[in-house]
């Protein structure tokens, strides 16, 4: 199955994460099939860069967003809330 999820990038305490397409059967920093965008909380306001046509690609395709994704992704108008 494929997840939409964060990898961490980034300096000891200064994170960065890629939203990135992966095989959920895969580790955290591991292999992944897209780069979708980025995502820097330590900005203020977080600074957030995404592809919204990939990210509803893969989602039409059935790739499940975990939790964290899904906030980021409702922020950009990708997914509706309920």
């Amino acid at each position: 199955m494929v997840k939409l999820r964060l990898q961490r990038f980034g300096a000891h305490k200064a994170p960065k994460y890629r939203i990135v397409a992966a095989d959920s059967r895969s580790p955290r920093d591991g292999k992944f099939l897209e780069i979708l965008g980025t995502y820097n909380p330590l900005t203020d306001p977080a600074t957030i860069t995404l592809n919204a046509e990939r990210a509803k690609y893969w989602l039409s395709n059935g790739a499940q967003a975990t939790d964290s994704v899904k906030i980021i992704l409702k922020k950009n108008n990708v997914i509706e809330e309920k």
